[in-house]
């Protein structure tokens, strides 16, 4: 029921964008007087789910659900009609318009999708804000990824600049190195400002493996739920209890809990937590895929996330410079999966 509902999403999303486009070329024909004899949704080899004939137009929606067509008379289109090209142009024809109202009504469809964007971005700035986490909030530093280490990244570092410059955004940290092919980070370690090259081929690591990233959030192990019949609810484990070890490894942080889990899978663990005012020691067993059945706060319960809130006319602009923005990181990331990546 689920595969047939986001298949049924799918083809709705798909329609409208098909519809929204196809509608560009169909104004811009229009406002050059130009005559459309065709409007489908879907295409329609051999028969139409519907059609009807309103003037001079054919509108229809087809039965192969890929895509769509406006038949512009004069103009070579999905229909492939070159029969009508052997005889002389007509002034309704796209053939008789200058080039430059060609040039409109082909490009009208990627118009209308590009405001498209620009307004579902700006509608999304305007009703739910831009997100934000910014560095400073990172009240317990980062852990670091392999990549990380690699460079000189250390547990608890707090990332301050990009390039000696602040940036706003942790969540889009790889983004800013990768983007602005970033040549070194400074990090607050321990109160002492560091800065930390970023050697060549680092850029293209992060963009080729799976996952990759310099650093994420840390925050601590704090119980959210314990599932019932599990071994951390028969070991005594009750929510809101904050886990400080596994064995005697210290491991009050996510990442390094996680870690010692996997590598005491099927065994039966000292589990340090706090509970109130009160360090208890419980045992339960780690099951084949490293836990022992309990689900933990995100980071956002402990890191305080940030929200840029527009008005209806701030949006607007604001919409095009995502749009844009988003744009631009695209082709550069293009550029940067490219062979002379460095």
């Amino acid at each position: 029921m689920v595969i047939l509902i986001k298949t049924i999403q799918f083809f709705l999303s798909l329609s409208i964008l098909v519809i929204l486009h196809e509608l560009g070329h169909f104004m811009a024909a229009k406002l050059f007087k130009t005559r459309v004899e065709k409007f489908y949704m879907f295409f329609n080899p051999w028969f139409s789910i519907f059609k009807k004939k309103i003037g001079e137009t054919e509108y229809g929606v087809g039965w192969v659900p890929l895509g769509g067509y406006v038949k512009i008379s004069g103009m070579i289109d999905e229909s492939m009609d070159k029969e009508a090209m052997k005889l002389p142009p007509q002034p309704w024809e796209f053939r008789s318009k200058p080039a430059w109202q060609r040039l409109i009504i082909m490009i009208g469809g990627v118009t209308v999708n590009a405001i498209l964007a620009i307004l579902i971005f700006a509608m999304v700035l305007f009703v739910w804000g831009k997100p934000f986490l910014p560095p400073e909030n990172l009240s317990y530093g980062v852990y670091a990824d392999s990549i990380g280490y690699s460079i000189g990244i250390q547990d608890g570092d707090k990332i301050l600049e990009v390039d000696e410059k602040p940036f706003s955004d942790f969540n889009r940290l790889n983004y800013e190195i990768i983007i602005h092919e970033a040549k070194s980070l400074t990090v607050d370690r321990g109160g002492k400002k560091i800065k930390i090259n970023i050697p060549p081929g680092t850029i293209k690591r992060i963009i080729s493996e799976r996952n990759g990233s310099i650093a994420f959030p840390r925050f601590p192990v704090q119980v959210k739920e314990v599932r019932a019949g599990s071994q951390a609810m028969e070991a005594g484990l009750m929510a809101e209890d904050k886990i400080l070890s596994v064995d005697r490894i210290p491991t009050a942080y996510y990442h390094d809990f996680t870690k010692q889990m996997h590598a005491h899978k099927t065994e039966i663990i000292d589990l340090g937590i706090v509970r109130g005012k009160d360090t208890l020691i419980l045992h339960p067993k780690v099951s084949n895929e490293g836990t022992i059945g309990f689900l933990t706060y995100t980071p956002s319960h402990f890191l305080d996330q940030d929200t840029l809130h527009y008005s209806f006319f701030a949006s607007i602009p604001a919409g095009l410079h995502e749009a844009k923005s988003n744009l631009q990181d695209y082709i550069t990331q293009i550029k940067m999966i490219l062979p002379h990546q460095k």
